[in-house]
């Protein structure tokens, strides 16, 4: 390990930090509190911690429907977050993104998205960006494998390419896009080898070792930077559960995710190695999973104090010209008491 015992320590907390807040958004959703759906980044806590911290803080990042690893990782707040998945005027799109759609442009996030594969001519734009503005920044788009037979994956890098632009196309190769297996839906054993035909460089990467991610990142940031050069990162994880929260997940052996799941746990993985090092001790691991499930509650607790939008306030932060829109003290009321009866 070359990085100091804080820097390491940093990684596995922020690990934890997005195993914690997910597992409690599941929770918070099965319990009525979540409106729309969320998409648990439970067992990817690696890839998300890994580039994140091998980036800049003004480097540019795009995410995807499975986004909240992604936002943690990249040092947005938990309370805000919290508040947006449970659809509160203070939360980062003011309630009306939810989880899929946050954005934080103060530390380089520029967005959640809904649509698959449509991060990356966003980050594509945001390297073109930093290319014109000479600045020595980059722009990561991370997507799924199914993603990578998206049109928006095969334009986007070609652009990169002829316009030499510093972006990093991260697949998150979780094998499964939704239901169908990656290995039916690819042509490729691994999507790196699609870097070939856009004569990038492609690496593919082991997603449970947050140290390999980390440095990978790290080298193909400096070439991004030295030389515009983008490229592809296929990092090949495991989905603990199923596509989002509604998904029984019966297209998998039930047998075999609960072995790999034990196999390729990330945090367990990282932790074995820093106990082995002798840089933690289990007092101090237990000391840090007391610690980020009392800031993923305090975040709730936040979220649950927050307001509802206002309906008055339907127009507003959607367009760049403000929209009138008056609403009348009975539409106001009538509103209210619907998400009463919701239970929000």
């Amino acid at each position: 390990m070359t990085l100091e015992p804080q820097q390491l320590l940093t990684m596995y907390r922020l690990m934890a930090t997005i195993r914690a807040f997910d597992n409690r958004a599941v929770e918070e959703f099965h319990a009525g509190n979540i409106p729309g759906v969320v998409h648990a980044y439970l067992g990817q806590e690696a890839i998300a911690v890994g580039v994140c911290t091998a980036l800049r803080r003004d480097d540019k990042i795009v995410s995807t429907h499975r986004g909240h690893g992604h936002t943690i990782a990249k040092g947005a707040d938990l309370q805000r977050m919290m508040a947006e998945l449970f659809g509160r005027s203070n939360g980062y799109c003011h309630g009306k993104g939810g989880s899929m759609h946050i954005a934080d442009f103060s530390v380089g996030m520029l967005g959640a998205n809904g649509i698959v594969g449509a991060g990356m001519p966003i980050a594509t734009g945001a390297a073109l960006a930093a290319k014109l503005a000479k600045s020595d920044g980059v722009a990561v788009a991370f997507f799924g494998d199914g993603a990578s037979n998206e049109g928006s994956f095969h334009s986007s890098l070609n652009l990169a390419s002829i316009w030499k632009l510093p972006a990093i196309f991260v697949c998150e190769n979780n094998h499964w896009a939704v239901a169908v297996p990656a290995s039916y839906a690819l042509s490729v054993s691994e999507v790196s080898a699609r870097a070939s035909a856009y004569n990038i460089p492609g690496v593919t990467v082991d997603g449970t070792d947050v140290l390999a991610v980390r440095n990978a990142t790290r080298r193909l940031r400096e070439r991004a930077e030295e030389h515009g050069e983008p490229a592809i990162m296929d990092v090949v994880s495991f989905r603990f559960r199923g596509h989002s929260v509604i998904d029984a997940d019966r297209y998998r052996d039930a047998d075999e995710v609960k072995r790999e799941r034990a196999r390729q746990d990330p945090i367990l993985l990282f932790a074995n190695q820093l106990t082995e090092a002798g840089i933690v001790d289990e007092a101090w691991l237990k000391e840090t999973a007391d610690q980020v499930k009392r800031e993923v509650q305090e975040a709730i607790d936040f979220a649950e104090h927050s307001t509802p939008p206002k309906l008055d306030d339907l127009y507003k932060y959607m367009y760049a010209t403000e929209v009138p829109n008056t609403v009348s003290a009975e539409e106001q009321a009538q509103f209210e008491a619907k998400l009463k009866r919701a239970g929000h």
